[in-house]
């Protein structure tokens, strides 16, 4: 085993570049290139139209316009807000959700929230 000499490159040719891989090779180094540019591009793409789309989704503590005709007892401010077939339903500061008539804003139902306690630990 010791008589065996390491193989090398001929002198005339050079080891450096892309001109020295075969052409499959250079065929598939190409084709990572192309995809990866695709990729990136479609992830930019995709950016820009959550960007484009939701602008307002970036506004933390937006709700949802109340309609006119629901009016909240007094003193009490709506902290989340949500739609339903033929009912509005309110949840206000004070752990109480509201459910309204959607057609005539008369409040149908009053449910007392309870707080949940954090486990200790």
């Amino acid at each position: 085993m010791s008589d065996m000499k390491p193989a090398s490159l001929p002198e005339d040719q050079p080891a450096t570049g892309i001109e020295t891989l075969p052409p499959e090779l250079r065929f598939l180094k190409r084709l990572v290139t192309v995809l990866t540019a695709t990729m990136i591009a479609g992830l930019l793409t995709i950016i820009l139209i959550f960007v484009t789309r939701f602008p307002g989704a970036a506004t933390p503590g937006a709700l949802p316009a109340l309609p006119d005709h629901i009016t909240l007892p007094a003193g009490a401010s709506a902290t989340a807000v949500t739609y339903g077939p033929g009912w509005i339903g309110v949840v206000t500061d004070a752990n109480a959700f509201l459910i309204f008539d959607a057609a005539t804003g008369a409040l149908r139902q009053t449910v007392s929230l309870t707080p949940s306690i954090a486990p200790e630990g």
